[in-house]
């Protein structure tokens, strides 16, 4: 669902990764690019909304909103990272979490009508 509403915001790169077993707090990281410090907020706004509307679920932890470099949403089993593209490409979690396998998110199809 996390995926979903970044998805809705017109998201970039979206991956989750299965952590779980290599991470102690999280079995989850959803992890997406945003064009600007706007747009990384609004994605940021967007899963609290969604999260909080269809599953009653608040962050535990939410750091970076301000500067919009890196967000991180933390839900506790599930994280958001949310970055710019060059914060992305220098934290580079994809790498860092290289024994992690990719879970399998189709985008969602709009619907007809």
């Amino acid at each position: 669902m996390a995926a979903d509403a970044v998805f809705d915001a017109k998201g970039n790169d979206i991956v989750l990764l299965d952590v779980e077993g290599l991470f102690l707090l999280s079995d989850v990281f959803v992890i997406a690019t945003g064009t600007s410090r706007p747009h990384v907020q609004a994605l940021a706004e967007r899963v609290e909304e969604k999260l909080k509307i269809d599953l009653d679920l608040k962050p535990l932890r939410l750091e970076g909103k301000t500067e919009a470099e890196w967000v991180l949403i933390d839900y506790g089993d599930i994280i958001v990272h949310l970055f710019q593209g060059a914060a992305r490409e220098f934290y580079s979690l994809e790498r860092l979490w290289g024994d992690s396998e990719r879970i399998t998110w189709d985008e969602p199809v709009a619907s007809e009508g």
